[in-house]
């Protein structure tokens, strides 16, 4: 008897592809973010996250880094993304200015490592970020998705202790 091959070993957690080409399963980015699993911080304090990818597929490959939040009894809202050609975007309630002016998504090495920084906690702020990573480039004219990867950490701010 062949050997029987799994498919969803491998898809699990790191990502998806857009295609299985013969028995090959697409090798997922590796996404890690740091501090984690839980960081802690204190309400009024800048809090950095970082996005560290490797293993990209493709050594002309872009990535799309996108940050998504969620708090336990709620639905993963995407907060902001850079798009592959490395501009930044913010969607739903993170577009509006208040919001904006707390946030940053930075490049730090080049399709390497990207921080989220969110300025001025609030402990609204608490809860989950992961950072979803996509790489891409052009295949025959048209832009394709290779592989995906993701990662998570907990935020927890707490309120300034008064002496």
């Amino acid at each position: 008897m062949g050997a029987h091959v799994d498919f969803r070993q491998g898809l699990s957690s790191q990502g998806k592809c857009s295609r299985l080409i013969q028995y090959e399963v697409c090798g997922a980015l590796n996404v890690t973010v740091s501090p984690g699993p839980v960081v802690d911080y204190l309400e009024g304090e800048n809090a950095t996250l970082l996005c560290h990818v490797s293993q990209k597929r493709r050594k002309d490959s872009l990535l799309a880094v996108r940050w998504f939040f969620a708090r336990p009894d709620s639905q993963e809202a995407l907060m902001v993304k850079m798009t592959k050609l490395r501009v930044v975007q913010y969607y739903g309630n993170y577009s509006r200015s208040a919001y904006r002016q707390r946030l940053r998504l930075l490049e730090e090495r080049r399709g390497a490592l990207y921080t989220l920084s969110v300025l001025t906690l609030r402990p609204a702020d608490q809860g989950h970020y992961v950072c979803k990573v996509q790489e891409i480039s052009k295949h025959r004219n048209k832009w394709t998705a290779w592989s995906n990867g993701s990662s998570a950490t907990e935020m927890r701010v707490y309120a300034g202790v008064v002496h």
